[in-house]
């Protein structure tokens, strides 16, 4: 399974092309879905680019996605687009429009009562875990790691195999993916373990030749076409 993860902290003087409003985000999950992705990952903006799980910015990018595409729809749920966990749970329980999955890094403060009160909305949770840090203990201790739909497992690089592995082994299925030069190693070694993967402008800028990307969907076809 390849997971598309169309936007991410990227600025417009950073890359032009990665889409930032619902009309934007709901072409380049139609493109990328065309593409051969599996599921699509959001990160909702405001009109001035901030990042946001306010309803009245989720509700319209996520309702604009879903009328293009018939897949998955994903987004991220961590500080970067709200830092007060306090706050995160209210917006989570204010919601109108649900996503059918949200990502959340488990080491962040409020990891797990962001991930209770998205389970209890009914809302798939994915468990983002890094490697080299305290994540994997920390999920393993989790009460809700029983409940989590997938880890999704960053690794540092395509050397990562252990750790991987190791992930590999818990009770929930892993999603393996790198950001930034690591994206196409790792996004290689999760095929050859047999894992989901994920790619797309989020992660990375560039195609496997170390081009620029013109969206996801060039991305998705390059993973999908790809030698291991």
């Amino acid at each position: 399974m390849l997971q598309a993860v169309l936007n991410g902290a990227w600025g417009p003087g950073e890359s032009a092309v990665v889409p930032r409003d619902p009309a934007g985000l709901a072409a380049a999950a139609a493109d990328a879905v065309a593409a051969g992705a599996r599921e699509v990952r959001i990160r909702p903006r405001t009109p001035c680019g901030g990042a946001s799980l306010s309803p009245r910015v989720v509700g319209p990018a996520l309702a604009a996605v879903r009328r293009a595409v018939r897949v998955p729809v994903a987004v991220a749920v961590d500080a970067w687009a709200e830092p007060d966990p306090a706050r995160r749970v209210a917006r989570i329980r204010a919601w109108e429009e649900l996503p059918d999955l949200a990502w959340v890094a488990w080491h962040e403060p409020g990891a797990e009562e962001t991930a209770a009160a998205l389970l209890a909305r009914g809302v798939a949770v994915e468990a983002g875990l890094r490697a080299g840090t305290a994540d994997p203990d920390l999920f393993a201790r989790s009460p809700a790691a029983p409940r989590v739909r997938r880890i999704v497992a960053e690794a540092p690089d395509d050397g990562a195999g252990p750790w991987a592995l190791a992930a590999a082994h818990g009770p929930v299925p892993v999603l393996l993916h790198g950001t930034g030069p690591a994206a196409w190693p790792v996004l290689r070694l999760a095929r050859r373990l047999g894992m989901d993967g994920r790619i797309g402008l989020e992660d990375t800028l560039s195609l496997p030749d170390g081009t620029r990307a013109r969206s996801t969907a060039e991305q998705v076809r390059a993973a999908l076409s790809d030698g291991p």
